[in-house]
């Protein structure tokens, strides 16, 4: 059971964490969102930790603190390396865990997502009401207001293959494996959400010791979200607490863009990571071959189909050398 929030306060207080690289006015236009709603009475603070851009947002956004007035509703975490998303979510998670007046809770929120209606408050209420629960995401839109997936299936095997593949038969034989569920997704438990505006209980993650330090960047949200399933927590989609989201403005990566652009290798290491932390090395060798295979079969079916490759630019040069060979001959971690 789950303790929930603490008696001598009026209501649970809420840490949001923003970490930002390079994108300074997006970050201002969150901060901005989540300071014009009133969040139910709860008492919220922002947490903006920058990653040593190097543009000199760290910079920017201490001007505009003192400019806007943020006063202490808002506090800068100037850093002088870049963490990556996890590592630099913990460094406001394990500043804040141990103190007497830490935050029941702990929001996520994108540099590149705002808030759009009274979310955090929506997230907060729901997980007050569900103690099973864990973690708790928004539904997340473009600014055109076009709804994304924000909840997904944990991936496996199995939806490596099918996806890679791309192939109308396996595709439907394997529609219950496939890790993004629908746009539309109905409020309910789900594997796991979106850690562009996802909600978690502060006494979870001090158990847990929040995020994996091992990943800099993708993937950490949903082995994060794996811990948290397997202590016996639920991870609730909330697509009434509603967030808008320019997609891939802090990352470049798009849900909609040509799958034809190149991953970078800390995108190759963290997919071999997870699978290794939540599958072990044979089950992430059994994943990493049936990408392959699925992928190696899409080829001649993009060609019939004048379709462009599945897999990513560069995949079949860069995922056996960043994937496979570290898992057949190293890299046990």
């Amino acid at each position: 059971m789950i303790p929930t929030p603490s008696s001598s306060s009026a209501m649970p207080s809420i840490a949001v964490i923003i970490v930002n690289y390079g994108t300074a006015d997006l970050t201002t236009a969150g901060i901005e969102s989540v300071l014009a709603h009133h969040h139910g009475g709860r008492h919220v603070q922002v947490h903006v930790v920058d990653n040593a851009s190097p543009a000199g947002d760290a910079r920017i956004l201490a001007n505009r603190h003192a400019e806007r007035g943020w006063g202490d509703r808002v506090r800068l975490w100037p850093e002088v390396s870049n963490h990556g998303f996890g590592r630099g979510n913990n460094v406001v998670i394990h500043a804040l865990m141990n103190r007497p007046d830490a935050p029941d809770y702990v929001f996520l929120l994108n540099p590149d997502a705002a808030q759009e209606n009274e979310a955090l408050s929506i997230l907060a209420d729901r997980l007050d009401a569900t103690p099973a629960a864990a973690a708790a995401g928004a539904g997340i839109a473009l600014p055109s207001g076009q709804a994304v997936t924000a909840a997904f299936r944990f991936p496996s095997a199995r939806s490596e293959f099918a996806q890679a593949m791309n192939f109308g038969p396996i595709t439907r034989l394997f529609q219950n494996r496939l890790v993004p569920l629908p746009p539309d997704q109905p409020d309910g438990p789900v594997d796991w959400v979106a850690g562009a505006a996802v909600m978690f209980r502060m006494s979870v993650l001090r158990q847990l010791d929040g995020f994996d330090p091992d990943f800099f960047l993708y993937y950490e949200e949903v082995e994060l979200m794996k811990r948290i399933r397997r202590a016996g927590h639920q991870i609730l989609y909330v697509p009434a607490a509603r967030i808008s989201h320019a997609e891939g403005a802090a990352t470049d990566v798009k849900s909609g863009q040509s799958q034809r652009k190149p991953r970078p290798a800390y995108w190759y290491e963290s997919w071999r990571l997870y699978y290794l932390k939540t599958a072990g090395r044979g089950g992430a060798i059994r994943a990493g071959l049936a990408w392959m295979a699925g992928a190696a079969l899409n080829a001649p079916l993009a060609r019939l189909r004048g379709q462009d490759l599945r897999a990513p630019k560069g995949f079949f040069r860069d995922f056996p050398r960043l994937v496979l060979k570290p898992l057949l001959f190293g890299a046990r971690r």
